[in-house]
């Protein structure tokens, strides 16, 4: 999962208010009636149920605490192609997790799936195959995800039903013979206008899966900020199982440095997108709670930087720091990480010839309040980008447990 794409500027949309709220030139209205779903913001799809049989509630925008569902703990995790190597199963097997999402498939230019994708050849390769097996043993679920990115391959696949035909048939197909328990929709860069298109597309999927098995569920990975939230409207109203809201990526290797997932409502710079802004955003488009996963990631950036001081400028492009690839600095007792209390992320400056590497990464204990917002606001669970980028540092899969078990505590970095 690439992440939402929002490292860069944003077009000047108007602020939610609503169902008369407009991302570019498609109004929330425009969305709804497009779908002919004639369910308000609801989100009632056709199951009427969730993952775990519990009836839909519909998202509240705002404000008052008890009109909020009561909070689940699922844990959704992204295992991307590359993390899935010799290690990768044993340490999901120790991992609580109730739903690993194997990424990524994706299709050609014609629509039938790219079987000679690397990440094809290695989900349904006997690593993956290994995934899904252990995972159905302890009783959690597995998705396979689905992308498409790129706004060219998007109009494309959004101007043809014949492509998205061929797509839906090729991922119903797959699913039946790998028997994993749902897919996952990841669709980046797209235009506005295709967006009622978006989410025509997973309403159709998600009924061909559950015609071959019912139950079969459709869970949708949309971005942090306006186009993202009326994606993810698009697909609640289309009945989606779960909508992921992409909580990452508010800065990239493109920006200054600071954290990729400010907690909100304050950060360093004078953007206003943080964690909070985009729930907001979520709710004031009625995206239900009950049905939403608050993604976090499990990584950070590091940016060159000619001091070490905490907020330093950028000195050149930033690149995505992972913790496991990174365990000597980590385990490295002369670089002690502080704490950013106002963007809720560590921060470690890492001497490199005359100037500093400054690494913003997100530890158990930034991750705790985070995670608490899931709690707050009555979200299904929470999600985690990417699993495996933690390995070989317990500290994350002790409070993914915690989570999972509805038992948050204080975390150290």
């Amino acid at each position: 999962m690439a992440g939402p794409r929002i490292g860069g500027r944003l077009p000047r949309w108007a602020t939610p208010r609503g169902v008369g709220f407009s991302i570019g030139a498609i109004s929330i209205a425009a969305i709804a009636g497009s779908l002919m779903l004639g369910d308000g913001l609801s989100g009632r799809g056709p199951s009427g149920t969730g993952l775990d049989g519990s009836s839909d509630r519909p998202g509240e925008s705002g404000a008052a605490d008890a009109s909020r569902p009561p909070p689940g703990h699922e844990v959704y995790g992204f295992v991307p192609y590359w993390e899935l190597d010799d290690t990768i199963a044993n340490h999901l097997d120790g991992t609580e997790t109730t739903t690993v999402a194997l990424f990524s498939v994706t299709h050609t230019g014609k629509g039938a799936l790219a079987t000679t994708q690397t990440g094809y050849r290695r989900i349904t390769g006997p690593i993956g195959r290994q995934i899904i097996v252990d995972a159905h043993d302890r009783g959690r679920r597995v998705d396979i995800a689905y992308t498409s990115f790129g706004r060219t391959k998007n109009a494309a696949l959004f101007a043809s039903t014949a492509i998205q035909d061929r797509v839906i048939a090729g991922l119903v197909d797959l699913r039946r013979e790998l028997g994993v328990d749902g897919v996952a929709v990841d669709v980046e860069e797209i235009d506005d206008a295709s967006i009622p298109a978006y989410g025509a597309f997973i309403g159709r999927l998600q009924a061909a899966l559950r015609e071959d098995r019912a139950g079969t569920t459709v869970t949708v990975a949309t971005g942090a900020g306006r186009q993202g939230a009326a994606l993810a409207l698009a697909a609640t109203l289309a009945g989606a199982d779960r909508i992921f809201l992409m909580g990452y990526d508010y800065r990239t290797g493109t920006s200054e440095p600071g954290a990729t997932a400010p907690l909100g409502p304050d950060r360093r710079d004078d953007d206003e997108r943080t964690l909070t802004w985009s729930i907001d955003l979520y709710a004031a488009l009625g995206i239900p709670a009950d049905r939403t996963i608050l993604g976090l990631p499990l990584y950070g950036v590091s940016w060159p930087v000619a001091t070490g001081d905490l907020g330093a400028a950028a000195a050149g492009k930033g690149k995505v720091w992972v913790p496991r690839q990174n365990l000597e600095i980590l385990r490295d007792r002369t670089l002690v990480p502080s704490y950013d209390a106002l963007e809720d992320v560590a921060f470690v400056a890492v001497p490199d010839g005359a100037a500093f590497r400054a690494i913003y990464y997100d530890t158990p204990q930034s991750l705790t309040p985070k995670l608490r917002l899931a709690d707050e606001w009555g979200f299904a669970g929470a999600g985690l980008w990417a699993l495996g980028y933690e390995r070989g540092l317990p500290a994350y899969t002790d409070l993914i447990a915690q989570f999972h078990a509805g038992k948050l505590t204080a975390s150290e970095p």
